[in-house]
């Protein structure tokens, strides 16, 4: 059992005596671990968010298995050094991956995604409302996907401005605002790509987006949100980007 493709490092642990397992995400074969070499060549590779060209072998399929080869591709990595901010934006959407994508299923469309955020990193102006779409984009990816469409109520598919927290589907403004008090905002720039970004509009879509991964996601698997996605948002607070 063996293959080849273009992955993005999620992280590496140790594994016994001058080993790791390190894990990726590639495009066509999803989350796969395998073991390497803890050497000095590998090491600085396998920070979180570097593309790398792998092969991925194992005598049995459900084996652990090895990579080889592991060649650097692209170091998003070092490229995000002295931001601190992109740094922890990186590290929570690959937490999210780790904790929400199943092992060995492809997800194209996610691999996409993430791969159009990470490259968007160094734009502090752009990927911050970017990484909301891709939590969205998550979601809709594991079969949670939200209907942002149109209205639940009347059908419109103009001025949405309301998602409702037990189904996940929008309502116009006026249709939603006698429920206000229970309606999560759904920030204009999730529907309209042309809609100017408002204050507040990305926390807002962090709280819809956290609130659907939560509940859809980390609570059936039993476990919290990735504290490395708290950690993002407090940064961005910080920084008045939300």
């Amino acid at each position: 059992m063996e293959w080849t493709d273009h992955a993005i490092v999620l992280g590496a642990r140790h594994f016994g005596e001058g080993k790791l397992v390190a894990e990726v995400f590639s495009r066509e074969h999803g989350r796969y671990g395998g073991v390497v070499h803890a050497g000095r060549k590998n090491q600085p590779i396998l920070q979180a968010g570097n593309v790398v060209h792998c092969g991925w072998k194992a005598r049995l399929s459900e084996q652990l298995g090895f990579f080889h080869p592991l060649e650097l591709a692209e170091p998003h990595a070092t490229k995000l050094l002295d931001d601190a901010t992109a740094l922890a934006g990186l590290s929570s959407a690959v937490a999210l991956i780790r904790g929400a994508a199943a092992e060995r299923q492809a997800y194209r469309q996610l691999y996409d995604a993430l791969m159009v955020l990470i490259e968007a990193m160094p734009d502090s102006e752009i990927w911050p409302a970017l990484y909301t779409r891709f939590e969205l984009g998550l979601l809709a990816a594991l079969g949670y996907g939200l209907d942002l469409t149109r209205c639940a109520v009347t059908g419109e598919n103009q001025g949405l401005a309301w998602v409702s927290p037990r189904t996940g589907r929008a309502a116009t403004y006026d249709a939603g605002a006698p429920h206000a008090d229970v309606l999560l905002k759904l920030p204009a720039f999730l529907v309209d790509t042309q809609a100017e970004l408002q204050p507040g509009d990305v926390a807002d879509a962090f709280a819809l987006a956290g609130h659907f991964l939560e509940r859809r996601v980390f609570d059936h698997k039993g476990e919290g949100m990735p504290e490395a996605r708290r950690r993002l948002i407090e940064r961005l607070g910080f920084a008045g980007r939300l």
